[in-house]
């Protein structure tokens, strides 16, 4: 049983309870949207300065998409919150090892135009109801091994890239997450769990830089320096194509296309989800198709924006259940708020100022709590099948296996001796192939369809067990 609403979703609470409620989605929301552009931006070469800047795009942009997302007209209408998604991550890290070369600003156009590309093209699935269509080849058989590859495929982004650079920040985030989660009994702190070990071992950090602990050049050293230099206001002009104007790749729209499909995956579930939470029937096709559609609409908005890719977020949901208070216009405040929060330059600046091991150690936390979700979606299917772990097991080796052996051999898929039509198509397939959502769910979704099956098997209609 859902619990019992203390606000229902056409209900407008009291000013101060809705500003508070809204707050508190802001807060639920923080950690994850800001983790994000701080996987991006170090990866791209942006300096701290431009990071902040890229923060700052991403909160204005997951504003704005909330409120588009939240609207009966152009949106599902449901009370959920848009922000950015770790389901581009892979993608968007393919786009970067493309063009890094050519400064991070180059790397943001063309992410811009491939996002620009793609959201349109997803918002027409979405508005044209061919999403009902393409539901009946998504099943939990084809779900499960997409969101597992998303999430366990970062391995290597959360440990090597940031928690090795210095072990005791990066675990002292771990063990914080895990006490603040699953061992101290607050529903509060429960909430919170990943901002607080955030926060906590940041302090840390800061005083032991400050106390001279840790010299400059060591990996968990914070530098305030730049929050100096940061204006307080964010310059308002910055606000449309902060990066420049958007460049159109086919390579970098093929690797995004693989971020649009986990997404459109990840957000069916949660329209479902967020029925639920609120004590309300399950979406009906029509709000299904509205809701991937303002997802493609807000994805090319982020494109304009300067941002990066949106999608709903399952951590709001939950705060939805935990709360009672499923309002739709406390949700819309909390993306004022947030909208407001991408003006203020400084509170950016430091936040782009957190030292890699704390991001690392909260990758490894948010990175397999992501792939485990994805084995919790193969509970819909019968996994004592020996057709479905037949499936399952193929498509998620070839979705770690695969794109490594692909990336080595980039000439093969593009000749430099062959024509440029060639190159392009072949380069396409590269960036496809090269991501592991992708050929997870190719591979899945392929053999899902052409090995038989029944509904039961497969997970069609099924609710997960215990539920």
């Amino acid at each position: 049983m859902a619990r019992q609403m203390v606000y229902g979703i056409n209900d407008r609470p009291p000013f101060f309870i809705m500003l508070l409620s809204g707050a508190q989605h802001v807060l639920t929301l923080f950690g994850s949207t800001t983790l994000v552009p701080l996987i991006f931006g170090p990866a791209m070469g942006m300096d701290a300065l431009q990071i902040a800047s890229l923060i700052s795009c991403v909160y204005f942009g997951m504003g704005v998409a909330t409120l588009i997302q939240t609207s009966k007209k152009l949106g599902s209408g449901l009370p959920i919150v848009q922000g950015s998604s770790f389901s581009f991550i892979p993608s968007v890290m393919t786009v970067i090892a493309l063009y890094k070369a050519a400064g991070p600003e180059t790397v943001m156009q063309y992410m811009g135009g491939g996002l620009i590309a793609g959201g349109l093209i997803l918002s027409f699935i979405g508005y044209s109801r061919i999403v009902g269509i393409i539901r009946k080849v998504i099943t939990p058989v084809v779900i499960g091994p997409v969101i597992m590859a998303i999430g366990f495929s970062l391995a290597g982004t959360a440990v090597q890239g940031n928690a090795a650079n210095y072990w005791p920040a990066s675990l002292a985030v771990v063990i914080l997450i895990f006490l603040f989660s699953l061992v101290l009994k607050n529903k509060y702190v429960n909430i919170f769990a990943i901002l607080l070990a955030i926060v906590i071992t940041y302090c840390a950090c800061l005083f032991l830089s400050q106390n001279g602990t840790f010299a400059p050049d060591h990996p968990a050293y914070v530098n305030l320096a730049r929050v100096t230099e940061a204006p307080w206001l964010r310059d308002i002009k910055t606000v449309i194509i902060p990066w420049g104007m958007p460049k159109f790749s086919l390579m970098s729209f093929a690797a995004l296309l693989a971020g649009f499909f986990a997404t459109m995956i990840e957000s069916i579930g949660d329209y479902h989800s967020v029925s639920y939470a609120s004590g309300v029937d399950d979406p009906d096709a029509e709000t299904i198709s509205r809701g991937i559609g303002a997802e493609g609409l807000c994805c090319a908005l982020s494109g304009v924006l300067g941002s990066v890719g949106t999608t709903s977020y399952t951590e709001n949901i939950g705060l939805i259940g935990l709360t009672g208070v499923a309002s739709r216009v406390v949700v819309r405040t909390g993306a004022v708020i947030l909208i407001l929060m991408s003006f203020v330059g400084k509170l950016s600046a430091l936040i782009a100022t957190m030292p890699s091991p704390i991001i690392g150690g909260a990758y490894i936390a948010l990175f397999g709590t992501i792939g485990a979700m994805g084995i919790q979606v193969l509970m819909r299917a019968d996994m004592s099948s020996q057709r479905n772990i037949l499936i399952i097991g193929f498509a998620f080796l070839m979705a770690l296996g695969l794109p490594g052996w692909v990336e080595a051999n980039q000439t093969l898929f593009m000749d430099p001796a062959s024509s440029q039509l060639a190159q392009t198509l072949g380069g396409m397939v590269w960036a496809v192939l090269k991501t592991p959502m992708a050929v997870a769910g190719l591979c899945a979704a392929i053999c899902d369809s052409i090995v038989p099956g029944t509904d039961e098997e497969r997970g069609i209609d099924v609710k997960p067990r215990g539920i």
